[in-house]
């Protein structure tokens, strides 16, 4: 029988979880803004956004005690947020580039000028 999550590890439970969203949104915006502003700095923040993503999922794997397809959903979850802004991304480009652009970056920066 799976037993509820320990009132010790409730915190960690929540904290987790927020942290898994705010870890999350960083990840997306800063991986946006690299693709917009090609500095190293940014690609790095995004890169450190996922792993604190990542370890804040296997804190809350451990905190609230997931087996069996929980842990599948985990894993799910860890995939989908490194492939989603990246879909997005490119969904983005196709549906708001023209044909004659290279790349939104461009179209922005025609923008600017």
């Amino acid at each position: 029988m799976i037993e509820p999550v320990a009132l010790k590890d409730f915190f960690i439970t929540f904290f987790s979880s927020a942290l898994i969203i705010l870890a999350g949104a960083a990840y997306a915006l800063l991986f946006a803004w690299s693709k917009i502003n090609s500095h190293t700095g940014i690609k790095i923040g995004a890169l450190a956004a996922y792993v604190v993503l990542v370890a804040s999922v296997l804190e809350l794997t451990r905190a609230a005690q997931f087996q069996g397809y929980w842990l599948i959903i985990s894993v799910a979850m860890v995939i989908g947020y490194f492939f989603a802004p990246i879909g997005i991304w490119h969904l983005c480009v196709k549906t708001h580039g023209h044909p004659d652009d290279t790349s939104i970056k461009t179209k922005i920066q025609g923008d600017e000028q």
